[in-house]
């Protein structure tokens, strides 16, 4: 009995060993590309294993031939370099917003190959009405992109219940206990999309997928916190190259963070909370334009350049409580930087010198320096990356689960 379970033991040890030695060939390729004789170099396995393993991934799309390679020093014959394989598995993302939905397709090497975003007025809609507008545009972009995509992933303003995918509160787009995993997969099979109905989903907070996006995508360090803004405010504190979720997974809700106690009611039951401040709905309030409607950063963006007094206070007035709040933060957290992103990131002009000036005065764990608050280069597209970025990091990192599926 005893040698029957250990030889019943060892095909499952060593598929587990082959699964990592995939993901282990298939990272070598995704830092760029490297011939046969370079990755054994680098990961220690024979010239045979590697090549075993290649012929894996490359009969599953991953990896494909780019041309030849010349030994270093320019010695020997020329081999053969690869690369992650453009036209295999790509991640598709898809973005619900209170203004708009968006959907895009990244390849293996992580370049964008289709993007597609609408102008939608989301609040206040059912989330079967957005589903189904959401699921049409992740059916055109796929369709339109060429590639097949392994898996979706889905960023909205809410906090999402991590397990299953349900949206348990998105306050401003007015929902409550919304199954949108199950709901979406629903719609996508409407939309004649069936293929995509069967594909592996997440669903994640916009904020959380803009930090990993600035992590993954970005130029700062793997220590950060990520302020962005949509309709609310979120925040992602990246420690260490790994999100941190909270025990709950409800972790960066600096929107409600309270910078003056006695403030204005919020929606949430609180009073005096950062988006009261430094929010959509307080910013155009205080620069007077509260029946502007669409791009609200765009407007704001627009006429603080061309000089609007009103809006140029208001957008003041929320750098000093964006400020407040992430003084607070960084006392807490000591995070490495602070990076401003999403909407916030095409207002920075205006945002930055109060801000700075708060850090400056509250930060107390250490002496504050300018140069540890920076804009991100993605700004509002940074959710929508990390959403499709996130697929295909999984796929790198466990090759093995889709070079099975295809064979």
């Amino acid at each position: 009995m005893r040698d029957t379970a250990t030889r019943r033991a060892r095909p499952a040890s060593q598929q587990g060993m082959r699964r990592a030695n995939l993901a282990l060939v298939l990272g070598e390729f995704a830092a760029g590309p490297r011939s046969r004789a370079e990755v054994a170099a680098a990961t220690g396995l024979t010239r045979a294993a590697v090549s075993s393993l290649v012929d894996e991934l490359s009969a599953a799309g991953l990896v494909a031939e780019s041309g030849p390679t010349v030994p270093s020093g320019r010695v020997g014959r020329p081999g053969t370099a690869l690369a992650l394989d453009p036209q295999g598995p790509a991640g598709l993302g898809g973005e619900i917003g209170v203004e708009h939905l968006a959907a895009c397709v990244v390849d293996l090497r992580g370049e964008v190959r289709a993007w597609l975003r609408r102008d939608v007025p989301n609040r206040g809609r059912t989330p079967a009405a957005v589903l189904a507008d959401l699921a049409a545009l992740l059916r055109e972009v796929a369709d339109g992109c060429g590639l097949e995509p392994a898996g979706l992933a889905v960023a909205v303003p809410g906090l999402v219940g991590a397990a299953d995918g349900t949206v348990e509160r998105a306050a401003n787009l007015g929902w409550s206990d919304v199954p949108l995993a199950a709901e979406l997969r629903r719609a996508l099979r409407g939309a004649g999309a069936t293929g995509l109905a069967g594909l592996a989903l997440d669903v994640d907070n916009e904020a959380n997928l803009g930090g990993l996006a600035e992590l993954w995508l970005g130029d700062g360090p793997d220590d950060f916190l990520h302020l962005s803004a949509e309709a609310g405010i979120g925040a992602a504190l990246v420690v260490d190259g790994r999100l941190l979720r909270g025990a709950r997974g409800y972790a960066g809700e600096i929107g409600h963070l309270p910078v003056h106690p006695d403030g204005p009611p919020c929606p949430c039951g609180a009073r005096g909370c950062l988006e009261q401040y430094a929010g959509e709905a307080a910013v155009l309030r205080a620069a007077g334009l509260t029946d502007a409607g669409g791009d609200w950063v765009a407007l704001l963006a627009r006429r603080a350049a061309d000089g609007d007094p009103a809006v140029r206070a208001a957008l003041t007035g929320a750098g000093t409580a964006l400020g407040v709040a992430a003084a607070g933060s960084v006392n807490l957290l000591d995070p490495a930087a602070l990076v401003l992103g999403g909407g916030y990131a095409e207002l920075a002009e205006w945002l930055l010198p109060a801000m700075r000036a708060e850090l400056a005065a509250r930060v107390t764990v250490r002496a504050w320096r300018d140069d540890w608050l920076s804009v991100s280069r993605l700004g509002r597209r940074g959710p929508l990356l990390g959403a499709a970025t996130g697929v295909v990091r999984a796929v790198v990192a466990d090759p093995g689960r889709f070079a099975a599926a295809e064979g």
